[in-house]
């Protein structure tokens, strides 16, 4: 059965401010996931199976906050005044899952990489800002391949998977929504 035809969704009218606080909130996200991962790195090494890739995905996320600190310094946009914060509490959570061992490690990835946030801005957006729209679609498709790949190395078998996932986005939610706004 058919849901029906698709039609394209009306554009939300986002003021400016609107804007800037998406790519402030964007850019202190792949931030906080460089530090995660470089919290990860540090107690596991590049020399454990997996050190390989949380390496590629470092990678990546570093390419994407790049991407928003370029953004961010064109569109003349404050960055999160939280960015201390989130380098000391990113690298932390990076260091402490991979001390619990590796799936641990791929537990934490699994819960931030999550493509729910940039889905909801992606909509938000509609054909308003096309550069913005275009970065975050491609740096989606890039979580989400994190995502699977942390399920495909044992995320959802880490001890207390369900508490410690769920502690984790709950620390993700409140660190975008404080970021929005400081």
């Amino acid at each position: 059965m058919s849901a029906g035809p698709e039609y394209p969704r009306p554009t939300k009218r986002l003021s400016d401010r609107d804007r800037a606080s998406m790519l402030r909130v964007d850019q202190a996200g792949e931030f906080g996931a460089t530090r995660i991962y470089a919290g990860q790195l540090a107690v596991m090494g590049d020399r454990h199976p997996y050190g390989r890739i949380i390496a590629g995905m470092a990678s990546q996320e570093e390419r994407h906050r790049q991407a928003f600190d370029a953004m961010i310094a064109r569109r003349g946009v404050r960055p999160t005044a939280l960015a201390p914060i989130w380098n000391v509490a990113g690298f932390a959570l990076g260091a402490v899952t991979a001390a619990l061992g590796p799936r641990a490690a791929m537990a934490c990835t699994a819960a931030v990489e999550t493509d729910r946030h940039y889905a909801e801005q992606l909509d938000d957006l509609g054909e308003a800002d096309p550069e913005l729209s275009t970065a975050i679609a491609d740096f989606q498709a890039e979580e989400v391949e994190h995502r699977d790949a942390a399920i495909a190395h044992g995320a959802e078998q880490a001890p207390a998977y369900p508490l410690l996932s769920g502690a984790i986005r709950l620390g993700c939610r409140a660190a975008i929504a404080l970021s929005k706004r400081i």
